[in-house]
């Protein structure tokens, strides 16, 4: 793709629930030809019948696109040039392989998730049809159609980059769709970026999930900080025995931004300050609500299982699981009680054992299933 073909690009939005209905609505709305693929069916019947509705600062915007259902895929005959991934980390394989006949030779699949989903999605489409992407737009879906946007244009923020050079040409195109969104930052280390995100989801996301409470609620909460700073501090040791890059993520700039030791106080400051609502709650405790289960091991569990494979302890990510592991099988309810739970595993920061810290600029695939 060029930027001379950005106009005239089909893109598919697979995945329209909360963030996914505000990035497609914004695409339409900017003269972009879009389509909605969804697997809620409640929510197709609501977008085809009365178009998507966006509820931001006291005002609701419609937005009719075409949407289908996910069985309806397969009647869909001209292909798609762009395909924004939006749904969860643990749907990401089956929903690559459902959209890979409706792509062309210089397509591009963009995992817009949370989660190291992109080498899933470069194992299926190829290195040269895959970007990755970092996204923090802030919003809530409990209701089918209407979503409730909670961060602006200006609060919406975006990383996007290629695993592999083949795929290089795709960014720029990308970058200047998701630009009708929010900001947007173009990578060329888009798995060091989207891991230093899974440190922000690792110590926000399940963690205020657990309690029942919002991301700044709990942040507040007596005793969480402690255990949302240490989850956060524990991924950041995995990202060093890794060979990961310590970056700054949503347009952060200054030494505390790079240092791992300040690393995550500073981006959790910054996020409860600019970017989330008091009252907006993790999409893990969405999940809850709607009864299905949450993205805990893509994220916590993701930083378990790799602090397991460099040798880096993760008891608070380990304790998070866990708590969020007995919640989705009903032998626990989020509530502030689970506090204890988690503050049981805190400790002495963690460190990175010499044994396993990576020679510069070493990169390894993250491991992406128990």
């Amino acid at each position: 793709m060029s930027d001379t073909q950005n106009a005239s690009l089909r893109v598919a939005v697979l995945g329209t629930g909360a963030n996914g209905s505000i990035i497609g609505a914004d695409l339409a709305n900017a003269g972009v030809d879009v389509t909605f693929i969804d697997q809620w069916p409640a929510n197709v019947e609501a977008i085809r019948e009365h178009g998507v509705r966006v509820q931001s600062a006291g005002e609701t915007t419609t937005t009719r696109v075409p949407v289908h259902h996910l069985c309806e895929v397969a009647e869909l005959r001209e292909p798609f040039d762009v395909v924004l991934l939006l749904v969860k980390a643990y749907d990401t394989r089956w929903a690559v392989e459902l959209i890979t006949p409706l792509l062309h030779e210089d397509s591009v699949v963009v995992g817009v998730q949370n989660g190291m989903t992109a080498t899933e999605i470069a194992d299926i489409v190829g290195v040269e049809r895959a970007l990755g992407a970092v996204i923090e737009v802030t919003s809530a879906m409990y209701t089918p159609g209407v979503v409730e946007r909670h961060s602006a244009h200006e609060r919406c923020w975006f990383a996007i980059g290629a695993l592999d050079p083949a795929a290089a040409h795709h960014v720029a195109p990308v970058a200047d769709l998701l630009r009708n969104v929010g900001i947007v930052e173009e990578t060329d280390d888009i798995q060091s970026a989207k891991w230093m995100k899974l440190v922000l989801n690792a110590a926000e996301l399940v963690t205020s999930a657990n309690l029942d409470l919002s991301i700044s609620d709990c942040a507040r909460f007596e005793g969480m900080r402690e255990v949302m700073l240490e989850a956060g501090n524990e991924a950041i040791a995995v990202a060093q025995a890794h060979g990961f890059r310590i970056r700054p993520i949503f347009g952060m700039e200054g030494d505390a931004a790079e240092d791992p030791g300040s690393y995550v106080a500073t981006i959790l400051d910054e996020l409860v300050a600019n970017y989330i609502l008091p009252h907006s709650r993790a999409t893990v405790l969405q999940d809850w609500m709607k009864h299905r289960r949450s993205e805990v091991f893509e994220m916590n569990g993701e930083v378990a299982r790799m602090g397991r494979r460099h040798g880096v302890p993760t008891p608070v990510n380990d304790a998070v699981v866990e708590v969020a592991r007995k919640i989705e099988i009903g032998e626990l309810t989020p509530s502030t009680a689970n506090v204890a739970l988690m503050r049981q595993a805190l400790r002495e920061p963690v460190t990175v054992p010499a044994r396993v810290r990576a020679e510069p600029g070493r990169r390894e695939r993250p491991l992406q299933s128990l």
